[in-house]
This record gives C-alpha cells, structure tokens and sequence, in this order.
C-alpha cells in the first residue's frame, strides 16, 4: 500500500551552526609593523526556523529529512574583516504544529498562527576578534573569542489540527459522510470501520458568508486512550478544536451508552477535553420514524444540546450549523 500524503508525526535530528570565531589578527604593514590589533568579529551560525506555512497540511516535506543541519559562520580576519553569518534553514510546517523535545517530551514551541517564524534552534554567536580586547593597558591582545556552539538534537513535530468543530464518533457514526455534505471535502466513505484513515479537515459555509472549520477525526473505539484500534494515533488533533460534535448512529443499540464510552475515552486521553463545548448528533435519522425519535430523545444526555440529522437527506443540516454556530459565538 502507497504511504498516505498526511504525515502527522516526524522525529528529526536537528543542528543549528556554531558561530564562527574571532580572529586573533595583528596589523602588519611595510611601514607599519607594530600596528596592534585588527582581528574581526566571527560570523553567527545558521538557526533552524519553524515557519506557519498556511499552504501546508501535513509534514511530509520532513519525512525523509532524519538530519538537518545549519551551516556554521566563517571565522573573522584580519583588517577587521567579519566572518559571514551563515544562512538560517527554514522548515516549512502547517499551522498547529507542536515541537517536542524528544528525550524529555517537554513543549518547546507551538506554531498556532499562520505564517509565523520561531526559532526551534538557534545559531551560535560569532565569537569576538582582537580588536575588541584592546586597552590603555593591553594593546596587542593576541587572543580573541571561540565561536558559541550551536544546538542539537533529536526533536519531535507533530500536528494538531486546528478546527473550530471536531467530529467525534465510533467508526460507521456517518462523521465523513456529513462533512462530505456540509463543505468542499471528499473524505473516502464506505459501509465498513476504519473507512477514514487520517483527519479531515473541511469548511463550513454559514450564513451571511461566515464560515468555520470542521475535522473528521478518524473513528474511535473503546479502549483507544489505550492503543487500540487507531484512534490513540489521532486523539491529539481533538485537544485544538474549540467544540467537539458527538456523532452516534440512530440505529445504536444504546445511543447514550456510545455517547458516554466516547466521553470516557477523551477523559482518559485528557480530561481537558470534557471542559469543551459539546453537541451530540443521532445521525442517520433517516432509518427511524418520528415515533421513534420521539421515544429515543427521552433518553438522550440533557445538559448539552442534541439533535437528530441524517446528512443523506439533508435532515435537519441547516439547524446543526444553526446549533454549532450559537456555540461557537458563545461569550
């Protein structure tokens, strides 16, 4: 099977450039030859930066990029000629990328704006010459500074999807087949568990041409804080989304009992999320009559909004963006 396009995770081996060192370099001239000191200043190595690519969704530019190493300044010279700074290395990442330190886990820096530029490693400073170390006391100095190291290390990216709504649900819940309904996006859709393999990410277009952003999370199953199935692997795009919409089927045996084994598995992931908003949708309402809607949303959660839709029929769509839309705005 071809390696999908959306690479989510990468550990990489990064080096910034050590500064160039300063030169210990004395004047001498036909008719001067004692003429003191006129060693240059070291050039600054190269920094790796992390730049918010909004054109960019996916981190597979660094997928085959283990080692990433800046280059490092010249060293100064004589005439108090200073060494060149090297050129810093630009990593283009989508906006919601995380990097980590990969030893200790620690979150170095967030890239949550588009087209922002952070340093992840910073170049060594170039080291000073000679000429700087001059004095009424010592006039030849015949030293000068070493170059600063630069940094290295193994470090991990990882994205976090950026979405105003996360769609939540076990597989077959019709989350793709909503967002294939409701924005521009064409996730794979099939009668069978696992159909989506990666995050979708789609936008909504609301009334009076406002809009928000919507991701189909791959499915979740019981026990997927835990490793199984694959929902661990896309848990952290849930973490940036500012509501999540429960998604389970009119045809569950025990719509509230899903909606609850889901609630349990993000509190497991990380109780944060519980402090989000959230909806719950019956999808596929489509199979079930208004009786028996009726019947069932006695029995559904009371505390957060609900309603039923069925996105092959358009059931009920308009009053979901209505409904996403009022939490969204929510002061």
């Amino acid at each position: 099977m071809a390696d999908s396009n959306f690479i989510d995770y990468v550990k990489v081996f990064l080096r910034s450039g050590n500064g160039g060192p300063g030169s210990t370099h004395l004047r001498r001239e036909k008719y001067i030859p004692k003429g003191g000191p006129d060693g240059g200043d070291g050039g600054n190595g190269g920094s790796i930066v992390l730049h918010a690519n909004p054109q960019t969704w996916t981190l597979i530019a660094l997928k085959y990029r283990k080692h990433i190493h800046a280059e490092d300044g010249e060293a100064g010279s004589g005439a108090l000629m200073h060494g060149k700074n090297a050129k810093d290395i630009i990593l283009e990442v989508p906006v919601g990328t995380v990097a980590k330190d990969a030893e200790t886990g620690e979150v170095l820096l967030e890239m949550n704006e588009p087209d922002q530029y952070k340093v992840l490693c910073p170049g060594g400073r170039g080291g000073l010459g000679n000429d700087n170390f001059k004095s009424a006391t010592n006039q030849t100095p015949r030293y000068a500074q070493p170059g600063e190291p630069g940094v290295e290390g193994w470090y991990i990216l990882e994205l976090k999807l950026l979405a105003d709504v996360g769609l939540v649900g076990f597989p077959n819940a019709g989350k793709s087949t909503l967002l294939s309904a409701v924005s521009a996006a064409r996730p794979k859709i099939a009668d069978y568990p696992f159909t989506t393999l990666e995050p979708q990410l789609g936008i909504v277009r609301y009334r009076d041409e406002k809009s928000f952003a919507m991701a189909d999370i791959p499915g979740i199953i019981e026990g997927a804080h835990e490793g199984r199935g694959i929902g661990l692997r896309f848990l952290r795009h849930i973490e940036r989304n500012s509501i999540l919409l429960f998604m389970v089927p009119a045809d569950s045996n025990d719509i509230l009992g899903d909606y609850k084994i889901l609630l349990n598995e993000l509190k497991q992931y990380n109780p944060e999320l519980l402090d989000k908003g959230r909806i719950l949708a019956v999808t596929k309402s489509d199979l079930i009559d208004e009786e028996l809607e009726k019947e069932i949303k006695k029995h559904l959660p009371r505390k957060i909004p609900t309603i039923f839709i069925s996105a092959a029929t358009n059931y009920n769509i308009d009053k979901l963006k209505d409904l996403i839309w009022n939490e969204l705005t929510k002061a």
